[in-house]
């Protein structure tokens, strides 16, 4: 990261589908000129998202990217080996990476959604239930990106039925989460995305001093970070509504998808220069 005597330092925390990639085309390729901007400044991206391990990797291949990144509704974050100079605390080696588990595994969540559908009398079927062709077809992707959305970790996505609130009173009841994302319910353990933001933010300050930070969602699921960071912008989504009222004091795009993300940082990067 650049560092120069007054100027502002970012670090940004985004979800991913909604926010940077638009949500039907998965596009992001209006957002190409804030991405340079951040790769010029040096200034970290951290995908935070609801995706697996294996398709962030797809995607931060495509993106450049290589900063650390969040998995599963914040139930891991992967930190590359000596990203930030200091040996991690409560870190395991996974993939190559050190991992910072936050999350049930997901056997236990497959087993508690089973549990909580009997337990309810309400029918769930979640990603681990389906094909690599129905998930692909529910949540509009390839079929190369379903095999990947289907190598799950931390988090179980299912669709719920029309009046879900039997079966997220079994969930809950059963120890687990359940969290509402752009497309999906999902099942997780005691985690959300905002654990990992704050632990990653820590190690940002204690690795490079001062920093703002910043985060960009669009759904329920990301309130919790959204609360955590500096500047917390708010996404057009077809959640306005919801999330109007949980960000009072959010930014708010103007635009939906990567072009809503892309102004919104040139926009922010764009202000008199403070120190983070």
């Amino acid at each position: 990261m650049l560092l120069t005597d007054g100027q502002t330092v970012f670090v940004i925390f985004s979800d991913m589908d909604g926010t940077l990639l638009d949500r039907e085309t998965y596009s992001f390729e209006a957002a190409r000129p804030a991405l340079e901007r951040l790769r010029i400044e040096g200034w970290p991206l951290v995908l935070c998202t609801s995706k697996t391990r294996a398709e962030v990797e797809f995607w931060r291949r495509r993106l450049n990217n290589t900063d650390p990144f969040i998995v599963e509704n914040g139930g891991a974050a992967f930190i590359p080996k000596s990203y930030f100079g200091f040996d991690l605390p409560d870190t395991q080696e996974r993939a190559g990476y050190d991992m910072l588990r936050f999350g049930d595994e997901y056997p236990e969540l497959r087993a508690a959604l089973r549990e909580a559908s009997r337990l309810s009398g309400t029918p769930a079927r979640g990603f681990g239930d389906w094909s690599v062709e129905q998930v692909a077809e529910a949540a509009g992707l390839g079929l190369e990106e379903a095999e990947l959305a289907r190598r799950r970790e931390f988090d179980e996505p299912f669709v719920a039925p029309e009046n879900p609130e039997a079966l997220l009173n079994a969930i809950q009841a059963l120890g687990k989460r359940c969290t509402e994302g752009g497309r999906f319910f999902h099942v997780t353990g005691a985690n959300d995305k905002a654990g990992a933001v704050k632990r990653l933010s820590e190690w940002y300050r204690r690795s490079r001093g001062a920093v703002t930070t910043v985060g960009l969602g669009d759904a329920p699921n990301d309130v919790g970070f959204l609360r955590q960071v500096d500047i917390a912008i708010r996404m057009r989504s077809p959640h306005d509504e919801q999330m109007r009222r949980a960000l009072p004091g959010a930014r708010v795009t103007r635009q939906t998808g990567s072009a809503g993300w892309n102004d919104a940082l040139l926009e922010l990067m764009a202000e008199p220069l403070r120190k983070g």
